[in-house]
């Protein structure tokens, strides 16, 4: 039996604050279980549901040297779905009404005080791990930690490290002193080879350098991230380490999304029967969000962070010219100012066609995957994402632009040789996804039996996270030997 340990900052169904969490709470459920035996480890945090929080048990406690102090390490333990979970608990760290802070040093300190303490409760219950697998920058210290002070003696001789990147983005940084200090880690550790880059150290960084394999989310941002416009300043890094660079595509649980079953929808439906009672969900939400009842109008849904990752700038600079085209938006989700504005506005001014919902939902979510008929994604850039596959699920067309895991998973419609599971545009650029959106628009209402024909394939998809795991198995024998 091989043993593999996920090391995370959060994980469904426990604590989430994004599409991080879907992934640890969901890939260890998946994984072989008669070859395997998975187990996650994340912090024990205060803003935890009390409901879950009642399922945690306290396994034991020690003291251990960080940040120039002896500090509390305590275990808990819990299983839920056939799935192991640990969870490190130190009220000092983890207390706060959030997950994370607004702080980049507090985090730091509080992401490296879990890394080491991660490591040190291994001995404690006994679990040896033969591949620990990080995931993004939280826990890049882990592989650094595992080399430096934890590789003597026989626990984890041996023991390898997998780091996953979510989001390149997001690295842990702060002025090498200051990291120094809090993590203990020797000075020869905080050059441009290691841990340091552009004077600052640099985590995820770490995490890359001492790692025996590096992956990503999808097979494109694992080729864009060796380039300078993705690869925020670690491109060269991962040019050289592209040997031990792989990306595998992150999937969706697909029980919980599942138009035949979802409690959350009017109407359930299949891929047999959409053509009719599709529709159906449709109509409820025009009604609930007070849009203008009408069956046949193209309904396109927005499911996001309002951010400038997710190509909001080029909606903001054509919203005006769309509202006058025959569709109706409908909009969920929260993030930068400008942009909730922006939708309010839209949502005021044409009422009628739009409705901005300028907070989250799970259930809203849910209705609009299956009431839509297409769903936008323009980003600028989208590791994996994972709304794309929810609307490929309930036979919501994606308009998606041609980056990252957009570009995996979303297959452009041809329509001399009928094929594509959606729309995609290459630039970055706001007239090219409108084209884009009008072409959708030509298809949905002057060749209705191609659209319903490419909503087939799309519904026949297979994004469910049996498929990942198989990819990652063969990672973790390659690693293990």
């Amino acid at each position: 039996m091989k043993k593999i340990l996920f090391a995370a900052s959060e994980g469904v169904p426990f604590i989430k604050t994004g599409g991080l969490a879907d992934v640890v709470g969901s890939l260890p459920k998946c994984i072989d279980r008669e070859y395997f035996d998975v187990r996650v480890i994340i912090p024990k945090y205060a803003c935890m549901k009390q409901e879950m929080k009642d399922k945690i048990r306290y396994v034991n406690h020690f003291y251990m040297d960080f940040n120039w102090k002896r500090v509390y390490v305590g275990i808990l333990e819990a299983e839920l779905d056939g799935v192991h979970y640990y969870f490190i608990d130190n009220e000092y760290y983890f207390s706060g009404a959030k997950v994370y802070s607004d702080s980049p040093i507090w985090e730091i300190e509080r992401y490296a005080y879990f890394s080491k303490a991660a490591l040190s409760a291994l001995p404690v219950i006994g679990f040896q791990p033969d591949v620990i697998h990080c995931h993004d920058w939280q826990t890049g210290l882990i592989p650094v930690y595992m080399k430096e002070r934890f590789h003597e003696g026989d626990f984890f001789r041996g023991m390898k490290s997998v780091i996953t990147i979510h989001n390149l983005k997001f690295q842990g940084k702060w002025d090498t002193r200051t990291v120094q200090s809090i993590t203990g880690l020797p000075e020869y550790y905080f050059t441009p080879d290691k841990l340091e880059a552009y004077k600052d150290a640099n985590l995820l960084k770490g995490g890359i350098v001492y790692a025996d394999a590096v992956t990503t989310v999808s097979s494109t941002y694992a080729e864009e991230i060796k380039t300078p416009f993705y690869g925020e300043g670690l491109d060269g890094l991962l040019r050289a380490r592209s040997g031990d660079l792989r990306g595998i595509v992150n999937g969706i649980d697909y029980t919980d999304f599942n138009p035949e079953s979802d409690p959350h929808i009017v109407k359930q439906y299949d891929a047999v029967n959409f053509r009719k009672e599709k529709v159906k969900n449709k109509r409820a939400l025009q009604q609930e969000l007070g849009l203008r009842q009408d069956d046949r109008k193209m309904m396109i849904g927005l499911v996001s962070r309002l951010t400038d990752q997710k190509g909001l700038d080029l909606v903001a600079y054509v919203m005006d010219e769309l509202c006058q085209d025959d569709i109706q938006l409908v909009v969920l989700g929260t993030g930068e100012e400008r942009y909730e504005n922006m939708f309010r506005h839209f949502d005021w001014k044409y009422g009628d066609k739009v409705s901005a919902n300028i907070y989250y939902s799970d259930p809203l979510s849910h209705k609009i995957y299956a009431s839509c008929d297409a769903f936008l994604m323009p980003s600028l850039f989208e590791p994996c994402g994972l709304s794309q596959l929810m609307a490929l699920r309930y036979g919501t067309i994606p308009i998606v632009r041609e980056t990252g895991g957009l570009k995996d998973t979303v297959q452009a419609y041809n329509e001399y040789e009928s094929t594509g599971t959606g729309f995609s545009f290459t630039n970055y650029n706001a007239h090219e996804m409108l084209n884009t959106i009008r072409y959708a628009e030509h298809i949905y209402y002057d060749r209705k039996r191609e659209w319903n024909k490419m909503v087939d394939r799309a519904m026949a998809e297979d994004f469910s996270w049996e498929v990942s795991a198989k990819k990652y198995q063969e990672m973790y024998d390659w690693l293990i030997g």
